[in-house]
């Protein structure tokens, strides 16, 4: 690793697994972690492995750099969901975010995050790619449970993989349902699940969900993952198989998501 790693370093946490398990391995490997929490379900799981928590609302510019600053923080980490909801109601939101949002040409992900990044680095703060504690977590290609995707499939992951990669590079979201060839639903704002959930009642059942990177991927944020709550998403909405891209994608509780994955029939792979 060519980048020195500070000892005490910054995670800015949304909500989700993702943030527990880099601090966790952050902690384990020798690392003190200061965490400024976004959300609120993983504040417990938290408190275990970080020295310090701060609760902010993301549109807390200001407070949140100043945290930092107070800590002496010079690396920080984004991981964890922040809803985009956020940004339709601008609750809480300081004059200082307001005034960076008006800045931005389009209020996508790639923009937002970049202007925030860009404000971190001003304060001397660099903000790191998301992986380099959470590497493990790193998905390899291949089949990864014992349900194997039929030929019929292969075509509409194949389909998919191109259309979600179409669709990464004008940034609009990361993932896409599939049936037949058909597209039933491609990500909006909305996330991952909310996304299965709509193109899975479109196709009935044996809908097909593809996420990717995008092709110009900062992996300083929204590096794609998926977890439980996905495929419990699937499953409810009789989707059956979902592909990620290999070595590119984050599944977290990869042994529980397998597992569900096997129990309830659904091909989980990575090409």
């Amino acid at each position: 690793m060519s980048l020195m790693l500070e000892n005490k370093q910054g995670l800015i946490a949304g909500d989700g697994t993702l943030p527990v398990k880099m601090a966790q391995y952050a902690k384990e490997n020798g690392f003190e972690v200061v965490c400024i929490s976004l959300a609120k379900d993983n504040l417990r799981q938290l408190k275990k492995y970080c020295s310090k928590i701060y609760s902010c609302h993301p549109g807390e510019v200001n407070r949140i750099e100043k945290i930092l600053k107070d800590e002496e923080i010079k690396q920080a980490t984004f991981l964890g969901k922040v809803h985009k909801r956020v940004l339709l109601q601008l609750h809480k939101f300081d004059k200082r975010a307001i005034e960076l949002l008006q800045e931005a040409q389009r209020l996508n992900d790639d923009q937002v995050m970049l202007l925030i990044v860009k404000e971190f680095e001003k304060a001397g703060i660099t903000v790191l790619d998301q992986t380099i504690f959470i590497k493990n977590l790193m998905i390899p290609s291949g089949v990864l449970g014992k349900v194997k995707p039929t030929e019929s499939q292969m075509e509409d992951v194949n389909y998919g993989f191109w259309l979600a990669k179409e669709m990464g590079k004008i940034d609009v979201g990361q993932s896409v349902v599939i049936k037949d060839k058909m597209i039933m639903a491609v990500e909006a704002i909305e996330g991952t699940d909310m996304c299965i959930k709509r193109g899975s009642k479109l196709a009935k059942k044996n809908a097909v969900v593809v996420k990717v990177a995008k092709p110009s991927q900062d992996k300083r944020f929204d590096i794609p993952a998926i977890g439980l709550r996905t495929l419990k998403t699937m499953k409810r909405y009789k989707a059956d198989l979902i592909a990620v891209e290999a070595n590119e994608t984050i599944i977290v509780d990869q042994e529980k998501v397998i597992q569900f994955a096997d129990e309830n029939n659904i091909v989980i792979m990575a090409v």
